[in-house]
């Protein structure tokens, strides 16, 4: 992150131009700060601002001017007093853009300071009550609950693993860099995450890249170990297992190629289409710490526009991990999710699962999604619960816990991948932004029908 931003004289001794005061100093502890149209409990910052041999009380402190008002004007810029006495600041945004806002500090003798804080605001969404922005990220693509309001997310596009207070809006509480112990600089494309006792499985998307090509860390199954809960979450590596693309490829010809896995990962083939090869999800079967269910983004049965879902269990996944076994597969199951692929998949402690559904095409924000609930039983049709909306930025990409689903009512946490968003209206990839601070995904609840 860039240094927080100073107007402190160059020497160690405050100025005096002969008023008798020194020159004030402020410091924000961020010169970056992103939010949303109509959004409530947005970041926040801190100022920090000081004069020699004056209280801060004596100080004031004030936002003097806007380098683009329609973004946020002066007047939309809120000061308030945490517990602790510092001067936090928040914004109100009017539009979406980007807007330069200088911060000044006067002191005693009527001595000045500035500093500028760079904000961002994306677009009014659907249910801004409701929603709060996950930052320092924008391509969420796994959650896991962690008890006490929190939740481990992952980011599709590095080995990085942040813990989240699932309540407000911001940056990560805690990050893991699991890089280091992958033993790669680059990204496993993780995608769907489930929990076992104080173990997370992770798996990598399986497929080539959005070009057709192979890339061998995709090909991940990795774990974690959880210690705690909530901000005090700790996290440790497991293990991690490659090659359960090649394993389901050499069980599928030998099965008469009934899902076209070999065609699907041949060199060229994009990942996310119907006889593509794209994996998303991943959850235990009821009752079952062995048998993992490996949910399909691509490809549908049969590959065909309307086709079905396909889960392919893992009888073995806990000794894939732990012990280097051979993984075993068992009968797959193909299930009607009105011609959508599985996004995520999870369950409840009662076995009742939902189902994130989505195209198996290309992001786009117009594609249907939909939450499905299951019993988990092969050959047991599920039910759909809630058509999501589509009108905002992102794809619906992580179910973060499954609620007791018996009965109508029921609130489920979802969590967008926007890493292909246009969050500002500049026509840069929210992926693509140069600052962390502007990044983020979107969380929102939903009631179930």
């Amino acid at each position: 992150m860039t240094a927080p931003a100073r107007a402190a004289p160059a020497d160690d001794a405050p100025a005096d131009d002969g008023s008798g005061y020194a020159t004030p100093t402020i410091t924000l502890s961020a010169v970056r700060l992103g939010g949303a149209v109509g959004a409530v409990d947005d970041p926040t910052v801190t100022a920090d601002v000081t004069q020699a041999g004056v209280p801060d009380g004596f100080l004031r402190l004030r936002v003097v001017a806007s380098s683009d008002p329609a973004v946020a004007d002066v007047a939309d810029v809120r000061q308030t007093r945490t517990p602790d006495g510092d001067r936090e600041l928040s914004v109100r945004a009017r539009g979406r853009g980007y807007t330069d806002l200088t911060v000044e500090v006067t002191g005693r003798g009527g001595e000045t300071a500035t500093t500028t804080l760079s904000y961002a605001a994306s677009a009014r969404v659907a249910d801004s009550l409701g929603t709060r922005y996950l930052t320092g990220s924008s391509d969420a693509s796994a959650a896991v609950d962690v008890g006490g309001g929190h939740a481990l997310v992952a980011d599709d596009e590095s080995h990085v693993l942040r813990l989240y207070d699932r309540s407000r809006s911001g940056g990560p509480v805690r990050t893991w860099d699991l890089g280091p112990a992958l033993g790669s600089g680059k990204e496993a494309d993780i995608e769907a995450a489930t929990r076992v006792g104080d173990t997370i499985y992770w798996t990598g998307s399986l497929g080539n890249d959005k070009d057709g090509t192979y890339k061998a860390d995709r090909d991940t199954v990795l774990t974690t170990r959880v210690t705690g809960s909530g901000a005090a979450t700790e996290i440790t590596f497991g293990a991690a297992h490659q090659g359960l693309r090649e394993d389901l490829i050499a069980w599928d010809t030998a099965h008469g190629d009934r899902y076209g896995f070999a065609a699907g990962t041949a060199a060229g083939q994009v990942p996310r289409r119907v006889d593509g090869f794209d994996v998303e999800g991943l959850e235990f079967a009821p009752g079952s710490t062995t048998t993992a269910y490996v949910g399909f983004r691509a490809p549908l049965a049969p590959a065909v526009p309307g086709g079905k879902a396909l889960l392919v269990p893992v009888t073995n996944l806990d000794e894939v991990l732990a012990a280097g076994e051979e993984p075993v597969f068992g009968e797959p199951i193909e299930m009607d999710l009105g011609g959508l692929a599985v996004r995520d998949i999870k369950k409840n402690a009662r076995n009742h699962y939902l189902i994130l559904a989505g195209s198996c095409a290309a992001d786009d924000d117009s594609d249907p999604y939909a939450l499905y609930q299951w019993d988990g039983v092969p050959g047991h049709a599920p039910r759909k619960r809630a058509d999501l909306p589509t009108t905002d930025p992102g794809a619906w990409e992580s179910i973060v816990a499954v609620p007791d689903l018996r009965g109508r009512g029921a609130r489920v946490q979802l969590i967008t991948d926007n890493g292909a968003s246009d969050l500002y209206g500049d026509g840069v990839e929210a992926k693509d932004l140069a600052h962390p601070e502007w990044k983020k995904s979107r969380s929102a609840w939903f009631t179930l029908r």
